[in-house]
């Protein structure tokens, strides 16, 4: 069995490696020199982009997504981005070299069965409503539809991009609707709750949940949101839900994106549809960047974030207070009702 020595979120600029990692990409380009390979490699850890320039790359063919590859190079960076250089690469097989698939494939830090049973645990204590119990357990019970949930990633390379990177996103969408609810009691709760667990449930079939994560046919010629409803449909006719509240479900979904130029067929029309658009896309952008900054070599900065079209910042933070220098409030300082006059 192959044990990798060195993972991606170890390679720093300068360093030269051997070491084993999976193909997400392999692309043939043409440079002014000769051809070159573009590659994106691979592991649990993250992704980082490498080439294979001329005349090298012409002692190498058929390099294709979800292979396996031993390589050396030497790491540099192009544009505040770390890459590889390749020297020398191998194509290695999986089988007879027994390679670990977990140690190559990024996933959320908390198990997706964790996830998936922390949704679950919500929505038994918040979904009162006879009728909206039984879609989510019905829809959440299907084992071709569990199955999907617990091993597809969130997005293909912007957010929540890894196995369990779904219901990671998930449930903070969820969380983050709840709490708005708490806030602004004038929301259907139960409504905006359930909306928040099925949002999503089309890219648990518009991807594959393999290495490379790619999209599949289905997912290039209709997208997650249509996607999703198809997957819910079935179980919403033979519901006993009102029209009027499967209208409005069907319209959260259908807008949680929120604008026409994000690929929203229509945009939020109700408090509840704009409040999951938002509860979407606040938990996706702080993803996003957490990532960024994780990965970040520098102190301060990210680089150019090209989803996001700027640049990060990782600012300086509060200290928390240590234990002993927390004390109650003086007497003086508490509040009292008012005195009698």
């Amino acid at each position: 069995m192959i044990e990798k020595k060195i993972y991606i979120r170890d390679l720093k600029a300068g360093i030269v490696f051997d070491d084993v990692f999976a193909l997400t990409q392999a692309q043939l380009n043409q440079a002014k020199n000769g051809p070159y390979w573009q590659l994106t490699l691979q592991d649990r850890t993250g992704s980082l982009g490498a080439k294979i320039w001329s005349p090298l790359s012409q002692n190498y063919e058929g390099l294709t997504a979800e292979q396996f590859v031993r390589i050396q190079g030497r790491i540099s960076t192009f544009k505040d981005q770390l890459q590889a250089t390749i020297t020398t690469l191998a194509v290695l097989d999986p089988v007879a070299e027994a390679i670990d698939r977990s140690q190559f494939l990024p996933s959320s830090a908390v198990p997706p069965e964790d996830l998936l049973s922390s949704i679950e645990t919500i929505l038994h204590q918040e979904i009162l409503y006879p009728d909206w119990r039984k879609l989510y357990k019905k829809i959440l019970g299907t084992p071709a539809i569990r199955q999907a949930l617990l091993t597809a990633p969130g997005g293909k390379s912007i957010h929540h991009a890894y196995c369990g990177g779904l219901l990671e996103h998930t449930l903070g969408v969820v969380n983050i609707c709840r709490s708005m609810s708490d806030l602004y009691p004038q929301l259907d709760r139960e409504m905006l709750l359930i909306a928040a667990t099925f949002h999503d449930l089309g890219k648990a079939f518009e991807l594959t949940h393999g290495i490379s994560r790619e999209y599949t046919s289905p997912g290039k010629l209709l997208g997650h949101i249509q996607m999703g409803l198809e997957v819910i449909e079935p179980f919403l006719q033979k519901s006993k839900l009102e029209p009027g509240l499967i209208l409005h479900f069907k319209h959260i979904i259908l807008s949680h994106h929120g604008q026409y130029d994000y690929g929203s067929p229509k945009l939020p029309m109700t408090t509840e549809a704009m409040v999951l658009h938002m509860a979407d896309n606040l938990d996706a952008k702080i993803n996003t960047m957490t990532q960024a900054l994780h990965d970040t070599e520098t102190e301060s900065w990210s680089g150019f974030q090209r989803s996001l079209q700027r640049d990060l910042f990782q600012p300086q933070r509060t200290p928390k207070p240590t234990i002993s220098k927390i004390h109650p409030a003086k007497k003086e300082d508490q509040c009292s009702l008012p005195l009698k006059v």
